[in-house]
């Protein structure tokens, strides 16, 4: 059996954003592991616009074609007022079958290790039809990033991270039966 795709989407579009940092620690440890296809999959990169509010045609059609190709996800979230961001939402809503019966891990980092956001994406994933895992590396934005600006994240979140992704990669191999 061939390997599962899994898309690392970066859940920030901002300027300084800490985004692509864990994203990197993700695939990095994603691809040691060497079970399963890790990609980032950065939203900045369909330059999406508001949902509605312009002809997006191109743009939907190359992020649906992405999420199509994909098994499963791991979400980097960052916690904005206590949700998800506005463009991680926004790409959300911009798919509809591509994300339909696959497996989803979530790592979140904020104040409070993003647990607010990750509670918040749970139930928007559920009405798209995303299995997403338990397991969830909550990141502190006081302990795991220096000068809350370069990610240094403890080694105990490796333990929560290579758990989340054995769930990702199981959910994600049993939903591909059934697409």
């Amino acid at each position: 059996m061939s390997k599962l795709n899994i898309g690392i989407i970066l859940g920030s579009t901002r300027q300084g954003r800490l985004s692509p940092q864990v994203g990197e620690w993700v695939k990095r440890i994603g691809d040691e592991r060497g079970d399963a296809n890790y990609e980032i999959v950065d939203i900045a990169d369909y330059k999406l616009p508001l949902l509605g509010e312009a002809d997006a045609t191109e743009q939907a059609a190359a992020w649906n074609t992405k999420l199509a190709s994909l098994d499963g996800f791991v979400f980097i979230v960052q916690e904005y007022n206590h949700s998800i961001s506005g463009s991680l939402k926004n790409a959300l809503d911009y798919a509809r079958e591509p994300w339909n019966n696959k497996a989803a891990g979530i790592v979140s980092y904020g104040s409070v290790g993003g647990a607010r956001a990750a509670e918040h994406l749970r139930g928007i994933l559920g009405e798209l039809s995303v299995a997403d895992v338990r397991i969830h590396p909550a990141l502190s934005l006081f302990t795991d990033f220096e000068n809350y600006s370069v990610f240094k994240p403890a080694d105990l979140h490796l333990i929560n991270l290579n758990g989340m992704l054995d769930q990702v990669l199981a959910w994600s191999g049993a939903l591909k039966t059934i697409r």
